[in-house]
């Protein structure tokens, strides 16, 4: 009797202290799994990292032509309007000629009484000569008729300039067309006057190719460092915000800007533009390219900004560091970086690979820390 009863009690206890066992390591476990749920993780992976600079530019026709008018006068004919293709020479407007071909024929009329006059000072030259030469007239009066002859010549040459004068402004009252292009602006209509008496006045405004345009934007002094010639841009429009448009970097200017106190430096953009579906003075919200990688090892940037407490866990590692989970700890690592962007950065080195997780935050308090407790606080209503 007194054997069973130890058999019995033997295995009593042996039973207790399997259950205490798993009850522990069951608690353990919970444990383990609590403290790895504190955090939110990101597993790292390969893709492509794009560091670029961003901008807001316009975009504007590459050649811009300003036609205006060289006389003054009143607009009679209108033959282009807004939009208008036209062609090289191809007439777009006709000032009123009324009075410009008044002053021709007047300057005309003028030239023929100074040539009439010019074949009367050369008939007295002739004359006087051969009298001089016969002895008949002083030497002065050959003079006198020479004279004569040569202010004849010089009139005739200066009414023959006055009619070659009005002739030419009567061509600039038909205003044609400089280049093939597309007319952007047009700011006369039938009927009114143009003054040119200081200043050319501008009719039409022709983008010579809408199909191949210019972006021109302003990047500050400590982005312009970073832009060369012929780097990939890419940028958006308002009016197609699901389209991306690709364009290549042709010019830094070299004449600054001062905006805010602020330094900036115009880059020009050359834009393929085959559709024309790119209008001039759309604004472009662009991003030029400074640096890409492709199937870089890429770590989120947020993780470079966690760091947890010291208390229960590793210390920090010298430069920039990152945390991984290792039995249960934040535990830091060190690690190299190359080109980043605004969510990405390129790990050079190899204490990290492809497929492990990285801590990005503590997603609740840890295990024994107390939480703040909620005010008791209230406000009375009357």
């Amino acid at each position: 009797m007194a054997r069973r009863t130890v058999k019995t009690t033997m295995a009593l206890l042996l039973v207790a202290g399997l259950a205490a066992g798993g009850y522990w390591g069951w608690r353990a476990w919970v444990g383990d799994k609590e403290e790895a749920n504190r955090y939110r993780t990101a597993i790292l992976e390969r893709g492509s990292i794009v560091k670029s600079i961003s901008a807001n530019g316009t975009l504007n026709p590459v050649v811009l032509v300003n036609v205006g008018t060289q006389v003054s006068g009143l607009i009679a004919k209108l033959y282009a309007d807004f939009n208008h293709r036209v062609e090289q020479g191809q007439v777009l407007a006709e000032l009123d000629q009324s009075l410009i071909r008044a002053q021709l024929d007047q300057d005309e009329g003028n030239l023929a009484n100074v040539r009439a006059s010019l074949k009367l000072a050369q008939a007295n030259e002739r004359r006087q000569r051969a009298l001089f030469e016969q002895g008949y007239v002083a030497r002065a009066d050959l003079d006198t008729s020479v004279q004569a002859l040569e202010s004849g010549r010089a009139q005739v040459a200066a009414a023959e300039a006055l009619v070659r004068r009005d002739r030419t402004n009567l061509g600039y009252t038909i205003i044609k067309s400089p280049v093939s292009g597309v007319i952007v602006s047009r700011s006369v209509d039938v009927g009114q006057t143009v003054a040119a008496n200081f200043s050319a006045p501008t009719l039409f405004i022709i983008a010579q190719n809408l199909k191949v345009m210019q972006i021109d934007t302003t990047v500050a002094e400590a982005d312009v460092g970073g832009v060369k010639i012929g780097q990939v841009a890419k940028f958006s429009v308002d009016a197609y915000p699901e389209h991306s448009f690709q364009g290549k970097v042709r010019q830094i200017r070299l004449n600054s800007q001062i905006q805010q106190n602020v330094v900036t430096y115009n880059v020009v953009i050359d834009v393929d533009n085959p559709e024309e579906i790119l209008l001039p003075g759309m604004t472009a919200f662009v991003n030029i390219v400074v640096e890409e990688r492709q199937n870089a090892l890429r770590l989120p940037l947020a993780a470079l900004r966690y760091h947890p407490e010291a208390g229960g866990r590793r210390e920090k590692a010298p430069g920039k560091t990152v945390y991984r989970l290792v039995d249960g700890l934040a535990t830091a690592t060190a690690v190299q970086l190359g080109v980043a962007d605004g969510k990405f950065a390129e790990l050079t080195g190899e204490t990290l690979h492809e497929g492990e997780a990285v801590i990005l935050e503590e997603t609740s308090p840890r295990k024994g820390e107390k939480t703040q407790a909620p005010s008791s606080f209230r406000i009375r209503a009357f």
